[in-house]
């Protein structure tokens, strides 16, 4: 049995956010278009999260990696994950 495929994109977001909302669309958009997988994690849930990102939310993290806060170009969105689509091959 394989692991699932980890998540390639997280939104970390927290309830009532106004830009999260706009940010969530991109992602679901360029996350079904690329065929990854994606996860939204509230600030709330989570105190080291909470502590990290407050003033930066929603943040995105390509591969767990900041990427972008406040706003999701989604452009520079879709190179970030083809950029790292060789992580994906078996044997690349």
């Amino acid at each position: 049995m394989t692991d699932p495929v980890p998540p390639r994109i997280t939104l970390i977001s927290k309830p009532g956010c106004h830009l999260c909302g706009p940010a969530r669309e991109v992602i679901e958009r360029v996350a079904r278009d690329l065929g990854v997988q994606w996860v939204e994690r509230s600030i709330l849930d989570d105190p080291e999260l909470s502590a990290a990102y407050w003033e930066q939310i929603p943040v995105t993290l390509v591969d767990g990696v900041q990427h972008d806060y406040w706003r999701v170009d989604e452009s520079r969105l879709r190179r970030a994950l083809g950029s790292t689509a060789a992580k994906d091959v078996p044997g690349a």
